[in-house]
């Protein structure tokens, strides 16, 4: 990807900082925005910024460029954009990865005993986010040839469309987000460029790390307390499903499709960090959804 400019926007932490990371490992200038940075956090209160991620695209090879970004205002997107156009000139692919809703929900709390006010801004946070991003982005990206969107959510349309997922609010954010990409990948394709959702799979963001008490150097204790955490990932795999897609001159054959970091690993048969190919919505369908005891022979 030498010569080629990205922009992550939500690429703070999690599989946003380990998409920026990978792109940046292929050669890309990457445009990482979030509300955390060195001189202020989020509401999140968590100690990963921007400025760490852009650190560490660059220190894979690629050049970080932080821009800190609150992508539910307009002019502060609009400003991100003109900045992108004025120093590359170029944008050629768009990580469309904000969410920022992990302290505004309840696991099996039926909507009615929801904050409200909470539920409404998850909904704004990952959905209207992502519209705005894309209302002022997409215009630098279709002056190229071949670009790329990338609409990250959690759960392949397959595994969502029969699966209740954590909550009212969380499943309409991320079953909102699958269908904005199918709505982009029909926008985009007559004007030459391609639009995806991806999900990773059980991924070892710093936050799944913490709620485990372990780190990514002990992952493997956290199997004892939950023997399917065995199938999880870094968020550098689903970076490097990412990097495979940006790279793949025939990528418009996933135009407006749902993907998965397990299953594109099948295809471009790259790996996680560690060598190993989880394969964990596969795994998710065929032995934790049916209660089947916890074995990932096969699935990784």
């Amino acid at each position: 990807m030498e010569g080629k400019v990205a922009l992550v926007a939500g690429a703070t932490r999690g599989a946003g900082r380990g998409i920026a990371v990978e792109l940046g490992a292929a050669g890309a200038t990457v445009y990482v925005t979030g509300r955390s940075t060195r001189e202020r956090r989020s509401e999140y209160d968590r100690p990963e910024t921007i400025e760490d991620t852009a650190d560490l695209v660059t220190g894979a090879g690629g050049r970080g460029i932080a821009v800190p970004t609150d992508h539910l205002i307009p002019s502060q997107v609009a400003s991100l954009v003109r900045r992108i156009e004025a120093e590359q000139g170029r944008l050629d692919v768009l990580v469309n990865d904000i969410w920022g809703g992990e302290l505004l929900f309840e696991a099996d709390t039926p909507v009615w005993e929801q904050d409200l006010d909470k539920g409404l801004r998850l909904l704004r946070l990952a959905v209207e986010t992502h519209a705005v991003t894309s209302h002022y982005a997409l215009p630098l990206l279709l002056r190229g040839e071949g670009g790329l969107v990338v609409e990250m959510t959690d759960g392949t349309a397959e595994y969502n469309q029969d699966t209740y997922r954590v909550s009212f609010f969380y499943d309409l954010a991320k079953a909102s987000v699958l269908r904005m990409a199918f709505a982009l990948g029909h926008e985009l394709r007559p004007r030459g460029a391609t639009a995806v959702a991806l999900t990773p799979g059980w991924m070892r963001s710093e936050i799944m790390l913490e709620h485990f008490g372990v780190t990514e150097a002990s992952w493997h204790d956290a199997v004892e307390r939950e023997p399917h955490f065995a199938v999880s990932e870094t968020p550098f795999y689903v970076g490097r499903a990412v990097a495979a897609l940006a790279a793949d001159p025939e990528v418009s054959r996933w135009n407006g499709q749902s993907l998965s970091s397990g299953g594109l690993a099948q295809v471009y048969g790259f790996t996680d960090r560690d060598g190993s190919r989880p394969d964990a919505f596969r795994y998710l369908t065929e032995v934790q959804g049916p209660g089947k005891p916890a074995d990932v022979t096969g699935y990784r």
